[in-house]
């Protein structure tokens, strides 16, 4: 975990560290010193400040996922506020997830797992709010990225996948909703982070709004 305070830091691992499953490999005090401790211990998941010294979260959360060693590491991204700014520089950077700092303890050791097993996003509604801001704010300063060039090696039935990603539907939903088996799902799953040289299912989801698969606020 990376904050510069140490308070906070004290109570992240004191929850962490009292659960059977998880385990706290090390405290980061900013973001380079994050970005070393990661590349050292390889951990499964960070938990990343965002204003921090030395090298702020943003900039850690670029080098950690651009680490092809820590392709197995994701990021959670620490926020005080629900739509601060640097969020959006993070998502792009390659963040799993975002957590409020006063998140509920079982939500935050939820949200860990869940990012560390991969299979869906964290806090859906946050997260949703947060990538629909984003890329509202994209759009505004530059030409959205076009369905056809951005999926032009999409299969129909992959784009399809990729919409309900993009809605925060998990496997077994995609499933239900498409009437495939969960293995056909994670196979498609798979096809669409090659051919998209996405990272993980939260930049799939940024990457169906872009596309225009799924509007912002149209459910």
């Amino acid at each position: 975990m990376a904050d510069d305070q140490t308070l906070v830091r004290a109570g992240f691992r004191a929850l962490l560290d009292a659960q059977s499953d998880v385990h706290v490999v090390g405290e980061a005090v900013d973001g380079a010193e994050a970005v070393e401790l990661a590349r050292r211990r390889r951990p499964d998941v960070v938990l990343m400040d965002i204003r921090m010294p030395r090298m702020d979260g943003l900039e850690a959360t670029r080098r950690i996922t651009a680490e092809p060693g820590l392709a197995g590491t994701r990021v959670i991204v620490l926020t005080t506020f629900e739509l601060d700014d640097y969020v959006f520089g993070a998502l792009r950077a390659g963040a799993s997830g975002f957590l409020l700092k006063d998140i509920d303890p079982p939500d935050l050791l939820t949200a860990v797992r869940v990012v560390a097993d991969g299979e869906a996003l964290l806090a859906p509604r946050l997260t949703r709010r947060l990538i629909e801001a984003f890329v509202e704010q994209g759009r505004a300063v530059a030409s959205a990225v076009s369905e056809g060039e951005r999926l032009r090696e999409v299969t129909p039935r992959e784009r399809e996948v990729l919409a309900l990603v993009g809605r925060g539907l998990a496997n077994d939903e995609i499933a239900d909703e498409l009437i495939l088996s969960p293995l056909t799902v994670k196979t498609h799953l798979a096809r669409l982070f090659s051919k998209l040289a996405a990272r993980d299912r939260a930049q799939l989801v940024v990457i169906a709004y872009e596309t225009g698969l799924v509007v912002p606020g149209g459910g």
